[in-house]
């Protein structure tokens, strides 16, 4: 059923992009920076916008908020990334009222991530809400959907095991290099940037290779001395990054540019070059693909290795559906008590007025009333009016808040 989720004439919708239909260098071009996330939501605001939640990972960005039209939403996310419309609509999807309301749970559940099961995506809803929230675009029903979407990541991770075994794209990162590197502790690896995935990626070969001499450049020194105190890395000066490269067998690169970081100029070295680009946009040319050295694979790649964890993970869906059914259905309850419940508590407060005041009358005319059937009859006709009148707003067709004002003119009630 379509919960009723209308306000003064706007719809919720969701609008955004994914790993599913646009690629690596298409996300890229609709990636949102912090800043860039802060400047959606001022904007919305001062639009009028009642309540948006923005997010942006390297799998997807996606607004969702009330707008009268999508478009609004389709047109702050364009003025604030370097994506067009054009390219939007190729690869978007918009998705309106329960749909939209579906699409966020199946995204904060991990059913709809890359890797199945991938629960990284309920910390950037988090982040994002807080985001709002500051800039005071978190309206109640964005607040009680977005704490449904936790409780719902929250129970799936504890009540099923869709999620057991490990697998990430830095862990595919990490078995695809000890796949194809041999004597990987004696190679030379490098880590360019500071990323997430990246990071993750150089954590998992610290364990997996014995490997003690990676080196980590990164453009501000003082972010890599952090992360390499973290894995026990070396760091080098931004300065040696091109010496640096042409005495890797493995280069790992994990920048936030929305340029090419590396591209064949920064190779002059004729020994086997692997490098991984865990970054978007994507962070290396495919010019290097020219030099019959190197081997270029970028993290879309890495995300079709799949393993028997994730068939293993697939048996667990329909329980992890089940639990987001059971979350939704007390979200929508809420959703239509709000909307509805007043109006209908006035209204049946008012029928009770005129019974009581008809009982009364009867009582004082007719001899030997029967005051106890005449209060069961009238308060079955009282509840099926009531009944009525709620499917009736509950209706999909229903301009809900028009027929709200004409029970209450009518009824001559408030409600309060």
């Amino acid at each position: 059923m379509e919960p009723h989720l209308r306000t003064k004439g706007t719809h919720f919708y969701a609008i955004g992009l994914s790993y599913k239909k646009a690629d690596a260098e298409v996300r890229g071009h609709f990636s949102l920076t912090e800043d860039a996330k802060s400047l959606v939501l001022e904007e919305a605001k001062e639009d009028g916008i009642e309540g948006l939640l923005v997010m942006s990972t390297c799998n997807r960005t996606e607004l969702y908020g009330f707008a009268q039209h999508p478009f609004q939403l389709i047109k702050l996310l364009c003025k604030h990334t370097v994506g067009t419309v054009e390219e939007f609509e190729k690869v978007a999807y918009v998705h309106k009222n329960s749909k939209a309301v579906n699409h966020l749970f199946r995204v904060g559940t991990g059913l709809d991530s890359q890797i199945l099961g991938d629960f990284e995506i309920i910390g950037q809803i988090k982040a994002g809400f807080r985001v709002s929230k500051k800039i005071q675009m978190i309206n109640p029903f964005l607040e009680r959907l977005t704490n449904a979407v936790i409780q719902a990541s929250k129970r799936i991770k504890n009540e099923t095991e869709i999620s057991s075994g490990a697998t990430s794209v830095s862990f595919a990162a990490v078995q695809y290099i000890l796949a194809r590197v041999p004597y990987v502790s004696d190679k030379n690896i490098l880590l360019f940037g500071t990323g997430k995935i990246g990071r993750n990626t150089c954590e998992n070969l610290v364990k997996h290779t014995k490997n003690d001499h990676i080196v980590l450049i990164n453009r501000t020194r003082d972010k890599a001395e952090k992360v390499a105190g973290k894995f026990n890395l070396i760091v080098k000066d931004f300065e040696n990054l091109k010496e640096e490269v042409n005495q890797s067998d493995v280069l790992i690169v994990s920048t936030g540019a929305q340029n090419p970081t590396i591209t064949k100029e920064s190779i002059n070295t004729d020994k086997p070059l692997l490098i991984l680009d865990l970054s978007v946009p994507k962070n290396v040319d495919s010019n290097v693909k020219d030099l019959p050295n190197v081997t270029l694979v970028h993290m879309d790649d890495l995300s079709k290795i799949t393993d028997d964890t994730l068939q293993r993970r697939k048996v667990h869906i329909p329980k992890a559906e089940a639990i987001i059914e059971e979350v939704k259905s007390e979200f929508d309850s809420w959703l239509e008590t709000r909307k509805f419940a007043p109006t209908i508590k006035a209204l049946k407060n008012k029928l009770t007025s005129f019974k009581d005041a008809e009982i009364n009358l009867q009582r004082k005319k007719i001899a030997d009333f029967n005051e106890e059937q005449a209060t069961i009859i009238s308060d079955r006709i009282i509840q099926k009016i009531t009944n009525h009148f709620a499917s009736h707003l509950k209706d999909e067709n229903t301009a809900s808040d028009e027929s709200i004002e004409l029970i209450q003119k009518v009824f001559q009630i408030q409600d309060k």
